[in-house]
């Protein structure tokens, strides 16, 4: 996903603020969801909770930039899923972070819904991804 660097992402001195990346990589996984049509914002269906974080800040993006966040998922568990995501400006890598995420429903952890989890899995297909599960 292709992402602008508009002035609200930056500090006063046109680099992007720290916290952004975290957001650009949440926009991301957003939209891997939307286009696939999944209704993981449906309560009914469940969502996702942020339960892990491992950041790499690299090389900061400037006002102006395009950057592309590229998703990798590489690890599906019964209720979470643990997922890489890089950014980068042309080909240099700015930024990487693993991620874990649990699956919610009513509020607890729960097992990931089928339709959701087959997202993942044709993801990971799609990038030729050995997709470890548990």
């Amino acid at each position: 996903m292709q992402i602008r660097i508009y002035y609200e992402d930056t500090d006063a001195g046109g680099v992007v603020y720290h916290s952004n990346y975290l957001k650009f990589c949440e926009r991301a996984r957003s939209e891997i969801f939307f286009q696939k049509n999944a209704k993981i914002f449906d309560k009914n269906t469940g969502h996702f909770l942020l339960t892990k974080a491992n950041c790499n800040f690299l090389k900061p993006a400037k006002l102006g930039d395009l950057i592309e966040v590229k998703t990798f998922i590489t690890k599906l568990k019964k209720a979470s899923v643990c997922i890489k995501q890089e950014i980068y400006k042309d080909s240099t890598k700015l930024f990487e972070a693993e991620f874990t995420l649990a699956f919610l429903k009513n509020e607890k952890v729960a097992p990931i819904d089928e339709a959701i989890a087959k997202v993942f899995t044709d993801l990971a297909k799609e990038q030729n991804l050995s997709l470890a599960s548990v």
